[in-house]
């Protein structure tokens, strides 16, 4: 990630979270339950581009701080991709969880957009052991 931007270690604002949810083409939340969501997570990364002060990007853990950690809403801004910032945002959010928990297992949810990068930090598809499953 070049000087252009800048990592901090803090949760978005619910309308920078909406916002880069929404423009970066993952479901949108109601303000409510990005106000519950933020307030429940573990950690999160933002990137704010320095000339402009705009929120370009953003990455978040949930977990139980010891065991179990899944990331979570990592979105870039579309103008500011292949920038470095979802793998800056990510090394960060991984050298938190093994600063706290070396041995805790990272999971997440790989769309197609992310899965490159996801696998560049080294996660693996679970299957055949394990498969992911959900239910909304």
């Amino acid at each position: 990630m070049d000087s252009a931007y800048r990592l901090v270690l803090e949760r978005p604002s619910i309308d920078d979270y909406q916002r880069l949810r929404k423009e970066s083409g993952l479901s949108e939340r109601t303000r409510e339950e990005a106000e519950n969501g933020i307030r429940g997570g573990w950690a999160s990364a933002i990137v704010i581009h320095v000339e402009s002060g705009e929120t370009v990007g953003m990455g978040r853990v949930v977990g139980d701080g010891g065991t179990y950690f899944v990331i979570i809403d990592m979105a870039v801004l579309p103008r500011h991709q292949r920038k470095g910032i979802g793998d800056a945002i990510m090394t960060a959010l991984l050298a938190g969880i093994h600063e706290t928990s070396p041995g805790a297992l990272v999971s997440l949810l790989a769309d197609p957009p992310g899965r490159r990068l996801y696998a560049r930090h080294g996660f693996v598809e679970s299957a055949p052991d394990s498969i992911g499953m959900w239910r909304r």
